[in-house]
């Protein structure tokens, strides 16, 4: 019988071999965190589709920030829903709003911790949509791209270390861009969502942030899930403008949107492996189905893999925690 004389799996018969030759590795500095804001104090509102994640008053929510970064985790992402909402999203536009108060107060308490602010319209409109509605249900784009600029704005005026824009109007990068520069904050930085799908998987997020829109779907603004071409033309689009990070979302329906960013760009490439992904991990390890943390870990694995510098994920402190050995 003739033996094969290249045999691959010699690499793989002990742990400390895999270790030794592995090709992608995890760390807690490549993890950023969702965190969402409601008002009120004493606040910690478990998120029915989302098991583990809360909606926290800013004291609750600086609670959170300082466990994060004990784990290691450098960033958190900031959601906030105010209770506010109305069709031009003052609330969002308010220098002492929900997300100013939550930014300060993280950057009080956690000055090394980086705050990433996203910035939308829905959590702020009475609407739910990402931008200004025209008579008839319309997207105005013009007018919505204005309102954004003046919402990074204020969010870089409260602390935030970073604006992340993730309405998907078209040049909503090069205005936020043009007006921070302009207002005296050039240092900070654009993460932009550049290739934000149409996506089923974002449904437990929209009782997170209390985002849903009131009607219609967003499909005339994100992207179509069938397309990786324009996906690469809306990132590159965006670095013209004056993006310094670049998002792919969601993250394990578009591995291959993932790596073609990765091919196409050298800054650095984030991944949101959102809420959808998240529950459904949870969902399948609460019966039984499968092993909670090696999913975890595969998942992630799978998306650096495919190319993502940095992953924004809600298990991070909890993997950070993991491959600290706690």
């Amino acid at each position: 019988m003739s033996h094969p004389a290249t045999r691959p799996r010699r690499t793989r018969q002990s742990d400390a071999w895999r270790r030794m030759v592995r090709e992608t590795r995890l760390s807690p500095d490549a993890f950023i965190y969702p965190l969402f804001a409601v008002p009120g104090r004493g606040v910690r509102h478990a998120v029915s589709s989302m098991p583990g994640v809360s909606q926290l008053s800013v004291d609750e929510l600086v609670k959170d920030a300082k466990a994060v970064a004990a784990t290691g985790v450098p960033a958190v992402l900031l959601f906030a829903a105010p209770a506010q909402k109305d069709a031009r999203a003052s609330a969002a536009l308010d220098p002492k709003g929900l997300a100013a108060q939550a930014i300060c107060a993280i950057k009080d308490a956690c000055p090394d911790l980086v705050v990433w602010a996203d910035v939308c319209l829905c959590g702020a409109t009475d609407h739910g949509h990402c931008g200004h509605v025209l008579p008839g249900g319309a997207i105005d784009n013009d007018s919505s791209v204005e309102t954004l600029a003046q919402v990074a704005l204020n969010y870089a005026r409260a602390g935030a270390d970073a604006v992340a824009p993730s309405d998907m109007m078209d040049g909503r990068v090069r205005a936020m861009r043009h007006l921070l520069d302009r207002e005296g904050y050039a240092t900070t930085p654009i993460v932009s969502y550049a290739a934000k799908y149409a996506s089923s998987f974002y449904g437990p997020f929209r009782e997170a942030a209390e985002s849903a829109p009131a009607f219609g779907d967003r499909r005339s603004y994100q992207m179509d899930p069938a397309n990786v071409r324009e996906a690469l033309r809306e990132v590159l689009l965006d670095l013209e403008e004056g993006a310094d990070l670049v998002m792919v979302k969601p993250a394990g329906p578009y591995l291959d949107v993932i790596h073609r960013v990765r091919e196409a760009v050298t800054v650095p490439v984030v991944a949101y492996q959102v809420s959808g992904e998240y529950s459904l991990i949870k969902a399948a390890a609460e019966r039984g189905w499968i092993d909670e943390r090696a999913a975890v870990l595969e998942t992630l694995t799978g998306i650096r893999r495919a190319g993502a510098d940095l992953i924004i994920t809600y298990y991070a402190p909890e993997v950070a925690r993991w491959l600290a050995g706690r």
